[in-house]
């Protein structure tokens, strides 16, 4: 029976190793993100975060507080921390008030005016219509990425305004994860062009970004 508990005992330190959450079995610190150990397993929890941000945004001047939710809820997922779903929602629900619903509000409003101007612009009834399409279509990049980048920033004990403090912060001192968020941004646009039910997993793959891309340039720091 000792060498069975003791075949046990390596088997789970065994298995806490590989999994990056420690403790290791020799001399290696226990991995940064011991939750993204595993591939398939945190692409599921991408594609799940998706479906999340996009029941959640279901009213739409919800959006910002889904998303902001969605990437607490990675974060938490790639520490290895609790990440249960009932926490995503206590996010989602402490992040519309006071100035979620605000700033959805403000975003649904943009996107609106944006969507009209790039239509009315393509009809022909204008002069200068591509130029107008144009700044429209970078209007939504722009404003997009922003969102994603203020939801980034939130948190329950500072708020929206601190968000976007942050997030035009962040904006000006790393343009190129700016660039990447953008990137990011633009895909989810595609992706849920070409076919409109992979919203879930372009929404999903926006919010990790949104966890990695900060990760990056720590990192480097």
């Amino acid at each position: 029976m000792p060498h069975t508990t003791d075949r046990r005992r390596l088997r789970a330190a065994r298995r806490a190793d590989a999994s990056g959450a420690g403790p290791t079995l020799d001399d290696r610190a226990p991995a940064r993100y011991p939750g993204a150990k595993g591939v398939f397993a945190l692409f599921g929890e991408v594609l799940y975060t998706g479906l999340l941000i996009t029941i959640a945004a279901l009213p739409v001047i919800t959006l910002p507080a889904a998303i902001a939710a969605g990437i607490r809820h990675l974060r938490r997922y790639v520490a290895a921390e609790e990440s249960h779903t009932r926490t995503f929602w206590q996010d989602w629900r402490q992040s519309l008030l006071p100035g979620g619903l605000v700033v959805g509000t403000a975003t649904a409003v943009l996107a609106v005016v944006l969507i009209i101007d790039i239509t009315v612009a393509g009809s022909g009834a204008l002069p200068g219509g591509q130029i107008i399409a144009l700044v429209g279509w970078a209007g939504l990049v722009i404003g997009a990425t922003v969102l994603l980048m203020t939801a980034s920033a939130w948190n329950p004990e500072t708020g929206w305004r601190t968000a976007i403090s942050t997030a035009l912060h962040n904006a000006r001192t790393d343009p190129i994860g700016t660039a990447y968020l953008a990137t990011a941004t633009i895909l989810v646009g595609i992706v849920t062009w070409m076919l409109t039910p992979l919203i879930l997993a372009g929404l999903g793959c926006a919010a990790f970004a949104a966890v990695a891309v900060p990760a990056r340039q720590r990192r480097q720091a």
